[in-house]
């Protein structure tokens, strides 16, 4: 069996802004709680492959990893996958982004599975995705919207 979860929220800025931030990897710090450092380890302009880490959890650990991100403007999508798994055998995300008129619907699903040794399994992996995503993504969409106020006014 493998998890999967698929999130979506709606921001209240262009399409254009919300794709050049939320693709701005190096600067993830700033627009998530939860990442501590973002490192670009290569860029080739569509695919990046990054380290990530998170600040240390209850217990203290620091959890890091390499993802790769492959960007596909055109279709305004993105294609992920964590290059080390960690606890996980596979993890795989992928993001679009949709135009809704009035602002930008962004979605993210993620199919992964644990190894059998994982702390967690899929099922308790699955509804911690789902919880993370939901406070991850308003403070993106709070970040972002606060941006595209802030470029309105001054244009």
């Amino acid at each position: 069996m493998a998890g999967h979860t698929e999130n979506s929220i709606d921001i209240a800025a262009p399409l254009s802004l919300v794709w050049r931030i939320t693709n701005d990897v190096a600067n993830w710090p700033d627009l998530y709680t939860e990442y501590a450092k973002a490192e670009v380890l290569s860029d080739d302009g569509d695919t990046i492959t990054f380290r990530l880490t998170m600040y240390p959890d209850e217990n203290g650990v620091e959890w890091s990893w390499v993802s790769e991100r492959i960007l596909d403007a055109e279709r305004q999508e993105v294609r992920a996958r964590r290059v080390e798994t960690g606890p996980f055998e596979y993890m795989n995300i992928f993001w679009s982004y949709r135009d809704t008129g009035d602002g930008t619907r962004m979605t993210w699903k993620q199919d992964f599975h644990m190894k059998p040794a994982a702390p967690v399994d899929d099922a308790a992996m699955t509804n911690r995705i789902n919880t993370n995503s939901a406070v991850q993504m308003k403070v993106i969409k709070d970040r972002i919207e606060q941006i595209a106020l802030k470029e309105k006014q001054s244009s």
